[in-house]
């Protein structure tokens, strides 16, 4: 069975172990002898956005993910999320990067939502093959949302005269220093429309018979816990560990990766960008009581 391993000649015992073999007292690991079960766990946590100011974007986690669902061949790769949202494109690159990923390695996928998986956060948990969720845990906000002000009354009160010039009629679509024209207004509803429609269409595909036909499914409705699960949001109840146990056994192993920054790059972290990131981040989870 093992010809090639050892000399004809050799009169060594061979004993075969958990990882590998024993050959006259000396344990040898075998490369197609794999040892215990282990699960990759990447931690997506905060407000979605592309650009250097985003902690959760598609470039910054593209090597995090990577390395998860290939170093040291896992069992699965569960995701660990706690997000409200942000951008609905970079959402979707780091949702089909995901579903590559696991389709390339044919590895499962499991989420697990901390605090809130809401808006472009829930996108990133219907990426994976099974969702557990706390009892606290707020899931769904499967809507668009567009927000901004309107600046053109305190222009006038200052007696200040803003010019603008331009080429093309919608080139100043919905300038917050000008009243906003209705016709602008249904033009920008009818985009977030098809936004909405393009995230209605990515739960449904991952979810499919799993959700329920409650008529609030989609209006940016939330649902907690418990009841994220009797709508079809959440596939049950259940804390990282203890679920992947159950799944693969007392021994598994837990694999932990990130982003990593050095010295350098905690250092040149302006302060005003870092303050204005955290405000950002607050209003954003702010919406959920967070």
């Amino acid at each position: 069975m093992f010809a090639g391993i050892l000399q004809p000649s050799c009169a060594a015992r061979l004993v075969p172990v958990r990882q590998g073999l024993y050959i006259q007292g000396m344990k040898f690991k075998l490369p197609f002898m794999k040892a215990k079960k282990s699960v990759a766990v990447v931690h997506l946590s905060g407000v979605i956005s592309g650009g250097s100011r985003g902690q959760l974007n598609d470039k910054a986690l593209a090597p995090v993910l990577e390395k998860a669902f290939s170093k040291g061949k896992p069992d699965a790769v569960a995701l660990v999320i706690n997000s409200p949202g942000g951008s609905p494109v970079q959402s979707s690159l780091i949702g089909a990067r995901i579903r590559r990923l696991a389709a390339e390695n044919s590895l499962p996928v499991f989420a697990f939502v901390e605090d809130v998986a809401a808006s472009g956060g829930y996108w990133l948990a219907v990426t994976a093959d099974e969702i557990y969720v706390d009892d606290s845990s707020i899931l769904g906000s499967i809507g668009v949302i567009s927000a901004g002000f309107g600046a053109h009354d305190l222009l006038q009160r200052y007696g200040i005269e803003r010019r603008v010039y331009t080429a093309g009629a919608s080139k100043s679509t919905l300038d917050p220093f000008k009243p906003a024209k209705p016709e602008d207004v249904d033009r920008l509803k009818k985009l977030l429309e098809q936004i909405h429609s393009v995230f209605i269409a990515h739960v449904t595909k991952q979810r499919g018979a799993k959700l329920s036909d409650d008529e609030d499914l989609f209006t940016g409705e939330i649902w907690v816990g418990e009841e994220a699960v009797s709508v079809g949001l959440a596939d049950g109840l259940g804390h990282l560990v203890p679920v992947m146990k159950q799944r693969f056994g007392d021994k598994v192993k837990f694999r932990t990766y990130g982003q990593k920054k050095n010295v350098l790059q905690r250092v040149s972290s302006s302060l005003v960008d870092s303050a204005d990131r955290y405000f950002e981040e607050r209003a954003a989870f702010g919406r959920f009581g967070l």
